[in-house]
């Protein structure tokens, strides 16, 4: 990886991929297909996430879908455009669509949660790691029906089954990843602390 500090001739092509990244993760597109499907600004529904599972709040399954497939898309895209100028590159632009995704300049600041571009990310750099994360969600959802359960775990997962693979560099963008999972899942952490979470099938009361 670059220094921050070192030659600007050097590193401006990392800083470039980086905003590339960022911008094509700050694209909110749970909040533009909810508009032109013209149901309204999902904001304004249950959790108030621009991300997948509150589109399906709308009861839109399709759209809901097509949100989640756009949001890991995005990621995949910044990581597998900036590779071809190198491993460095891909790694700075999935970072950035990661960032962007959860703090989208649009929106003031205020995104998603990121799970399905962190998923997209990691099946773009790094396929079998990407893979096992999925596999993982899966199998915690399943087992335990709690979403954000699963999203927590997998993400957790990620920088391990990196560093199982041994890609240091990699594990090191999961383990970014994976805390700005954590922060913005605050809110769910306290009410599986509580019992209060909601499982998958259920409404979440208001």
């Amino acid at each position: 990886m670059p220094t921050p500090l070192g030659d600007l001739t050097y590193i401006w092509p990392f800083w470039a991929a980086a905003a590339f990244g960022y911008l094509l993760g700050s694209i909110p597109f749970g909040l533009v297909l909810t508009r032109l499907a013209g149901l309204g600004d999902v904001r304004a529904i249950g959790s108030g996430n621009i991300g997948a599972t509150n589109v399906l709040r709308t009861g839109n399954k399709g759209l809901a879908a097509l949100t989640l497939i756009l949001d890991g898309g995005k990621g995949a895209a910044a990581v597998l455009l900036a590779n071809m100028y190198g491993p460095d590159t891909a790694v700075l632009a999935g970072g950035g669509a990661f960032i962007g995704h959860l703090f989208p300049v649009w929106l003031k600041f205020k995104g998603g949660k990121g799970m399905a571009t962190y998923l997209g990310v990691m099946l773009a750099i790094n396929w079998p790691a990407g893979l096992l994360c999925c596999l993982t969600w899966l199998a915690v959802a399943g087992l335990l029906r709690f979403s954000s359960l699963a999203t927590l775990i997998a993400a957790l997962a990620g920088p391990g089954y990196a560093y199982w693979l041994g890609n240091w560099q990699i594990m090191e963008l999961a383990a970014f990843m994976a805390v700005l999972v954590f922060v913005r899942h605050h809110q769910n952490i306290r009410r599986l602390v509580k019992g209060e979470e909601p499982r998958i099938g259920r409404k979440k009361e208001a």
